[in-house]
Formats: structure tokens, C-alpha cells, sequence
């Protein structure tokens, strides 16, 4: 039994294959069904002198996301999204639907759609995008294997926070103490990265975010590499490898799955090339005034944006300016240290600055990878820690890695659906997850 998306290696033969029906017409003695099976989508022509009465009705009777066993000749057909059709010989219904399939071929609001997540998969749109996600996940592995990373698995809860406290979900454990959920692998990657040289951790991530933006979601997936050691301006170098590499395997690899949902490849280009700019912070100020007082904003950037002045962070906005200035993704570095997290290595030119950057996602798609290098000193981190109001305690075996044998070390943590949305185009994170939770919404 083959699949769709093998059939262009089967012009002229016959072949078999389980298929649901996402759409079908017909007019008199024709009837064309379009087919997917999970690895593409094919048109299907039933014509009546071609078959027996029983399969022409049978296809004439079926409806939307039935499933049904279907055997044809392949026929190429350049007008085909696929570059092929199917000319039907036979065919069988293969499971009976209970009542009307929810999801029409009329437009629905995104709302309905995400109530019916579960289905909506199903749709083109969908797989398109979730196919990318597993072509993104595919690359990550493949890049970090071939520069001799070592996949470490961090824990899901945790006695700390990896960054601010307020965004912790609390865990009772049964009663007798407190647990949360991980924001962030990076701390224990960090005892990783100590251990295996090379590690990078991948996995669910939650914020405990009231936040209702179309960057923000509370349970998302990250990829953290840690390196130790490693400098702040090698940490943006594998940064700039990797994303490069990603983007590259997904212009190889999913052609047809950007051409479904109608990206732009040629906005990609310059992400694929590499050459990423780095720009301080202080003079990322200086770009962004800049636009706002020429009126030069892009077209989903309110007038009345305010500058930033020194000392504050990015917001949407600012970070929309930045993207839109650039042709690929940019590194903003050297934050000021006061609203950045405590274990970032201060500027030793000026330590009032933290050896930090984010990367810029062009398009106005925002921040998709925060980075750092990492305090290795156990006084001056303890001493953060402490200025910070964190337990102490709970950190106690994160200065044993500064107590023993600390090094210089370096990572960065990259949000896997805010990159999935750049790459495909699409305007909020919640269709680059399977199943989205939010603040709003925590089923199906």
C-alpha cells in the first residue's frame, strides 16, 4: 500500500491506499473527490463508465472526512498541487461517519476553529504548519549532533526559578512542601554543560504569564544549548549557525507546505545566507528613535510609539522596528544588567551592562532566542542571587558549579513555536503548537 505523497513515483501504475475525504462535486457522470491521507493531498475523478454502478454511488454518497480505501491509476497533471491525479478503478467506504462533520468548507472564526482543534488538524492549514514544526525539530537535532552536542533531558519541576518568580506555576506537593513547573532548562543544563562539554536541552516550557499577545503562550517548547566553556561572542556565533542551518533545511524541505500557506520564501533568504547583523543595545536605541521620528514605522506599529530611553527594556513595538530594519535576524547585545536575570556575566568595559543579546526575527515576528554568558564567579553570583530576594537555599546546588571547578560558560534559549510562526508566516504562535494553552483556552 502506498501513500500520497509517494505517487509521483507511481505515473501510469495502479495503487491502493486509506484516504479521508476533505471535499468533494460532481456533475453527471463525475464526480471529484479530493483526498488526503495524513502525507499530502491528491485529487481523485470517479467517472461513471469507468466503474461499477456500486462504486460510482458509493463515491456519489460519501461526505466530508469519511474515510474510505481507494484503488486508481496515477496520472501526472501539472495543474495538481502534487503534480499528479488519481483516476478512480474502485473504491470502499472504510469507517461511517455519526452525524455532520463539524468543520465545513465555509469560513470559520479562529475561535470555533481552536474549539475544534482536535479536527482542525486535519485541514490543510494545519498541516501545513505542523509539518513545518517537525521539520524544524528534525534540523535542531540534526545541527546539534553534527557540532558533537549531547542531548540532556533537564527536570519539568523544579525548587527554583530560572527567571522571574512571578511567572512560576506552584505545584503542592501533596500537602508538605512546594514545587513549580520549569521555565527554563537552562540551570540544569548549565550542570550539563559542565559535565559533557556540549549539551543542549529540549522540552516544555511554562510561564505563568497573564499575557494575551500573539508572541505569549503558558505552555511552549524550548531549545537551550549550554557550552562550556564558551564567551558571550561564541554564544551568538552558534546562535546565527543554527538558525541559519534550520531555516536552510526548511527551504529544502518543505516547498510544498510554504506554498500551501503562501509564504514568501524570498523574505527567508537573507535569514538562510547567515551574516547576522550585531547591534549594542545603545545603538538599537538610536535605530529605533529614529524610525519613530521620521514616521518611518511598519504598517502594524501604532503612531503614537514612544522611544525607548536607556535603561528600559524592548517592547513589541520597538522589537517590531528592529526586525523591520533589518532583511534577517539581528542580535541585539550588551542589555543594560538591571533588566536582565541575575546570572548574567556583567561587561567587564562596563559593568553596568550584561554580555547578553536577543535575537531579532525579521517581519516584525520579535524576539526567538534570548541569550547570555553565564556568571561564573560563586561570590558575585551568590551575591545576586541574594540582591535578587531569592532563596538561597534553593540555589545551593547551582553555586556548587561555581565552587567546583567553574569555568566561563555560555547559552541561549530559543522558543520553538516564535520560530515556526516566522518561518510559515503566520500572525499568532497558537497554530505553531498542536494544542495551544493559554490564559483563554486549556482544551481540547
Amino acid at each position: 500500500m502506498t501513500s500520497i505523497a509517494d505517487l509521483k513515483e507511481h505515473l501510469g501504475e495502479e495503487v491502493t491506499f486509506t484516504a479521508w475525504l476533505t471535499d468533494k462535486s460532481g456533475k453527471g457522470k463525475l464526480q471529484f473527490l479530493k483526498l488526503r491521507d495524513g502525507s499530502g493531498f491528491v485529487q481523485a475523478t470517479v467517472f461513471k463508465a469507468d466503474v461499477s454502478e456500486e462504486v460510482f454511488e458509493a463515491a456519489r454518497r460519501l461526505v466530508q472526512e469519511q474515510s474510505l480505501s481507494v484503488t486508481g491509476i496515477v496520472r501526472a497533471d501539472e495543474r495538481a498541487p502534487g503534480g499528479v491525479e488519481l483516476s478512480v478503478q474502485s473504491l470502499a467506504p472504510v469507517g461511517l461517519p455519526e452525524g455532520e462533520y463539524p468543520i465545513t468548507p465555509k469560513e470559520h472564526g479562529i475561535e470555533f476553529l481552536m474549539d475544534h482543534r482536535h479536527l482542525w488538524l486535519r485541514h490543510r492549514r494545519p498541516w501545513a504548519i505542523l509539518r513545518v514544526r517537525d521539520c524544524v525539530e528534525r534540523a535542531i537535532g540534526a545541527f546539534f549532533h553534527e557540532q558533537g552536542f549531547v542531548r540532556f533531558d533537564s527536570p519539568f519541576f523544579t525548587s527554583n526559578a530560572g527567571e522571574d518568580t512571578t511567572e512560576l506555576f506552584e505545584i503542592d506537593l501533596f500537602g508538605e512542601d512546594k514545587a513549580y513547573l520549569s521555565q527554563t532548562g537552562q540551570l540544569h543544563a548549565e550542570a550539563g554543560a559542565l559535565a559533557f562539554g556540549k549539551v543542549y536541552t529540549f522540552g516544555p516550557t511554562f510561564r505563568a504569564e497573564k499575557s494575551k499577545t500573539r508572541r505569549h503562550l503558558l505552555e511552549f517548547w524550548m531549545i537551550e544549548p549550554e557550552v562550556a566553556p564558551s564567551t558571550h561572542v561564541q554564544n551568538m556565533e552558534l546562535q546565527e549557525a543554527m538558525v541559519s542551518f534550520i531555516v536552510r533545511r526548511v527551504l529544502a524541505e518543505c516547498e510544498a507546505e510554504l506554498a500551501l500557506l503562501g509564504r514568501d520564501t524570498s523574505k527567508l533568504a537573507g535569514a538562510a545566507e547567515g551574516n547576522y547583523p550585531r547591534v549594542t543595545y545603545t545603538d538599537a536605541l538610536t535605530i529605533i528613535r529614529n524610525h519613530i521620528e521620521a514616521g518611518d514605522l511598519p504598517p502594524n506599529v501604532q503612531p503614537d510609539v514612544r522611544p525607548v530611553e536607556w535603561g528600559d527594556d524592548l517592547g513589541a513595538p520597538h522589537e517590531t522596528i528592529l526586525g523591520y530594519h533589518f532583511d534577517r535576524p539581528v542580535l541585539i547585545e550588551k542589555y543594560p544588567a538591571a533588566v536582565k536575570a541575575f546570572y548574567m556575566q556583567p561587561d567587564p568595559e562596563n559593568p553596568a551592562l550584561a554580555l547578553c543579546d536577543d535575537m531579532i526575527a525579521p517581519e516584525g515576528y520579535g524576539e526567538i532566542i534570548g541569550g547570555s554568558e553565564r556568571i561564573h564567579d560563586y561570590a558575585l553570583l551568590k551575591s545576586r542571587i541574594e540582591a535578587q530576594g531569592l532563596p538561597l537555599d534553593a540555589f545551593e546546588w547551582y553555586l556548587d558549579l561555581r565552587r567546583f571547578g567553574s569555568v566561563p560558560h555560555a547559552g541561549y534559549g530559543m522558543g520553538l513555536e516564535r520560530v515556526i510562526a516566522w518561518l510559515c508566516g503566520i500572525d499568532h504562535i497558537r497554530e505553531a503548537i498542536p494544542f495551544p494553552r493559554m490564559l483563554t483556552r486549556m482544551s481540547p
